[in-house]
């Protein structure tokens, strides 16, 4: 472990080296796990703010479920996750021609249509930021998804 002021970081974030595989792994990590992505505070906020601009990019399941319970949720580890459809793929996911699962935040944002990204947790996979009392961890979460 390696402390950098308040946040210690994983030796395997050094030592393994890994990369996001779209192409292989056609976005398993946005519809496999046992909840949702993790979110900030402001994140929610933001979402919540740019949802009528991306509405129509959501599935209708995932409108229903937005409509009963909102965006999000407190997962079982009492983390704030994005909402998720069956107990699997992320509310915010949409399915491009070849079957790969995106996310409709970052769509939007790159066709310009919002200013909002798709979550920091997102951006990072597979290294997960925890916040703890005193400081945050930044670990590496070996999934087999994730493997090249």
């Amino acid at each position: 472990m390696i402390q950098i002021r308040d946040t210690i970081l994983s030796d395997d974030i050094f030592e393994e080296h890994f990369i996001c595989h779209l192409t292989k792994c056609k976005g398993a990590c946005c519809v496999e796990g046992d909840s949702g992505a993790p979110l900030e505070q402001e994140e929610f906020e933001q979402i919540q703010s740019i949802l009528p601009e991306i509405w129509n990019d959501l599935s209708p399941k995932a409108q229903a479920l937005i409509e009963e319970q909102g965006i999000a949720y407190t997962d079982y580890d009492g983390e704030l996750v994005t909402s998720i459809i069956n107990g699997r793929e992320c509310v915010f996911t949409y399915f491009d021609a070849d079957g790969t699962c995106k996310c409709s935040i970052e769509k939007a944002c790159r066709e310009g249509r919002i200013q909002v990204q798709k979550p920091i947790s997102c951006h990072l996979y597979p290294i997960r930021l925890q916040k703890l009392s005193e400081f945050t961890a930044v670990n590496y979460n070996r999934w087999s998804i994730c493997k090249p």
